[in-house]
């Protein structure tokens, strides 16, 4: 009986690689959050707390919080691809098989299509709906792409979009929510993720 069990959960972790990207690193999570908190903090204290403190006109404001953003991003995609790889090394898996581009492409689709309506209210200098925007379309691209690796960013996913439409409706707490999101949300999960799925691996 137990070799049956055995057997079922073998072939179980067989079909799941064969057909799902298991190589994201938990860590990459507690990565993304903590730039995702460093980003918010800058914002917050240097621009938009106490704006006319400032001498920067609005179009350099733009583009300071532009660079600030892009800055996030690079902080967190580098070390996510880096950690993939040496997840997916140790697990005998290819970085960019088939699995990694389906979820490449399901999460391309929102977050670009996201990132350009974002961007043209950005130059519209309405800060509100960007921040709501931001945590909207990337909350649609983790439940987009669930169906295709652990089944925990599809939660993920839903609380991202949650606090989207409490940013909206907050008005100057929207930020607030916004690091709540990308910055607690994202340490939290990937915490989860590294005791559940990783550290049992290296182990």
């Amino acid at each position: 009986m137990n070799e049956r069990i055995e057997d079922i959960r073998v072939i179980r972790e067989m079909m799941e690689k064969s057909t799902k990207f298991l190589s994201l690193s938990g860590l990459s999570g507690v990565i993304a959050g903590s730039a995702a908190i460093l980003g918010a903090a800058f914002a917050h204290f240097y621009l938009l707390r106490d704006p006319s403190l400032t001498d920067y006109t609005h179009t350099q404001e733009l583009l300071i919080l532009l660079a600030d953003a892009v800055a996030v991003i690079l902080l967190s995609v580098i070390p996510a691809v880096w950690l993939s790889w040496k997840k997916a090394k140790s697990c005998g898996q290819k970085l960019l098989g088939r699995q990694a581009y389906r979820i490449l492409y399901n999460l391309a689709v929102p977050l670009v299509a996201g990132g350009l309506f974002c961007l043209i209210y950005l130059f519209k200098g309405d800060l509100r709906t960007v921040i709501a925007g931001t945590l909207l379309f990337y909350g649609l691209a983790l439940v987009n792409v669930s169906k295709y690796t652990y089944g925990e960013i599809h939660y993920l996913g839903l609380t991202e979009i949650v606090l989207a439409l409490a940013a909206a409706l907050s008005g100057r707490y929207g930020l607030l929510f916004w690091t709540l999101g990308f910055g607690v949300c994202h340490i939290v999960y990937g915490l989860a993720m590294y005791f559940k799925y990783d550290r049992k691996s290296n182990g």
